[in-house]
């Protein structure tokens, strides 16, 4: 792959991208928490782009991968605000968005924001509202309070050597940016992919966001045996195949 380009965002922070030209329908590529634009399902959905003659995106969310700034110092608005102004400057015309975990919660707020600019969602492992409904209401008293106290607590991870530091900030961000409270209207097709042994997202989230937007045209499939990552030949296929679907 070629060296990454930069786009800088009105909000000053410097964001690493890849990007193809093509025809519309695009494809935009949203990560997960602390990963980066490098991983297997961008770099299929770019090859896929690429044998297709169809414009496609994935950049890096700031304080991630090649971006500016510091981890801990990002929240879920942040990030947001990121992809808005990516795609805002980037794109032309509707896209097919597809978001990978934390960037499943990122193509709704995305959405919500510029629903006119979205052809299609597919969400993989979607992990809408985490903050809140995984990591809060997993913490202990103890944990809450440290939290609080210190502004950050370390937790385990497996994807990672060293903890992941969750901040006060990302918590109380994340409280602001909630879509399984109040209306979610989703005016284009949906697709949701999830596999029943994923570890890091309950299959309870799927099915409460299946439940909970409000639009005519919205599929979850499940996968069985499949984890988080959904990864394997058969999960890229699969993903490959909603996009397909969503850009016809």
């Amino acid at each position: 792959m070629e060296n990454c380009k930069f786009f800088d965002a009105p909000s000053g922070r410097r964001l690493a991208y890849h990007q193809l030209d093509g025809h519309a329908p695009g494809v935009v590529f949203l990560g997960g928490f602390k990963s980066d634009m490098q991983g297997s399902k961008a770099i299929y959905l770019q090859e896929m782009a690429q044998k297709q003659g169809r414009a496609f995106l994935r950049f890096d969310y700031s304080g991630h991968g090649q971006s500016s700034g510091e981890f801990t110092e990002g929240c879920i608005g942040d990030w947001a605000q990121d992809a808005i102004d990516i795609v805002s400057a980037l794109t032309n015309g509707p896209q097919v968005v597809v978001g990978s975990s934390m960037g499943g919660w990122i193509a709704l707020l995305l959405a919500r924001h510029m629903p006119m600019r979205v052809r299609g969602l597919v969400g993989v492992a979607a992990a809408p509202d985490f903050t809140e409904d995984s990591m809060w209401a997993g913490f202990s008293e103890a944990q809450r309070a440290m939290l609080l106290q210190d502004g950050q607590i370390g937790l385990p991870s497996e994807y990672a050597d060293s903890p992941y530091i969750i901040t006060r900030r990302l918590i109380e961000d994340g409280r602001t940016r909630l879509v399984l409270r109040t209306p979610l209207k989703l005016p284009f097709p949906v697709r949701l992919l999830h596999g029943t042994a994923d570890e890091s997202v309950a299959l309870s989230v799927p099915l409460r966001l299946l439940a909970h937007a409000e639009g005519e045209d919205m599929r979850l499939t499940l996968v069985k045996g499949a984890d988080h990552r959904f990864s394997t030949p058969k999960c890229l296929a699969m993903i490959e195949n909603a996009v397909a679907e969503l850009s016809a």
